[in-house]
């Protein structure tokens, strides 16, 4: 089984891309707003901690299945430790529930005006409601782009099977072509 992680700032393409790379692999997208979304039908304000909770089962029974592996994708603020350690305890996650579980790590960077750009696209504003609201969405945006580091560092990520791609100037289609080149699929 393979488990695909696809991370990168907001508006970078990482659903778009990860829909092209279900595509083209057969594997599974389990993108991060399918639970966001969920959770901010039921509880106002979101409940972060049930977002995290039905993550985590997802997982867990996904591991257990006969699929051949999932995609999914997530924001990880490199600046918070607290994101490090979420994004190490799903790796581990993986790796208790699913021994020979092959883990990828994809990370996405683009122009900050592409990814204003892809902020308002059909296909994001379809799958994320909560991203409907344009003025909201973009000074969110904003303020995480000047607030936090959305990109990795140098050896800052450490699994073997990882690509750094800029996407700015390429179509989903492509850096998901890149992708299974890279990965050999």
């Amino acid at each position: 089984m393979k488990f695909v992680l696809i991370i990168g700032p907001q508006a970078v393409g990482k659903m778009t891309v990860g829909q092209e790379l279900a595509k083209r692999t057969g594997l599974k997208l389990f993108h991060n707003h399918m639970t966001i979304e969920l959770v901010r039908e039921l509880c106002t304000p979101i409940n972060w901690a049930l977002v995290r909770d039905l993550r985590e089962s997802v997982f867990r029974h996904f591991a257990h299945s006969d699929e051949q592996g999932m995609i999914y994708t997530g924001l990880w603020y490199f600046d918070d430790p607290t994101d490090q350690i979420y994004y190490n305890e799903i790796i581990a996650l993986w790796r208790e529930e699913r021994p020979d579980v092959e883990i990828f790590v994809v990370e996405l960077e683009a122009e900050f005006d592409e990814r204003l750009r892809r902020n308002s696209t059909e296909n994001r504003l379809a799958h994320k409601p909560s991203k409907r609201d344009l003025a909201w969405s973009e000074q969110d945006l904003r303020n995480s782009t000047q607030q936090h580091r959305l990109n990795s560092e140098p050896g800052e990520i450490t699994e073997k099977n990882y690509l750094r791609l800029d996407n700015t100037r390429l179509s989903a289609e492509s850096a998901a072509e890149m992708i299974c080149e890279r990965f050999g699929w």
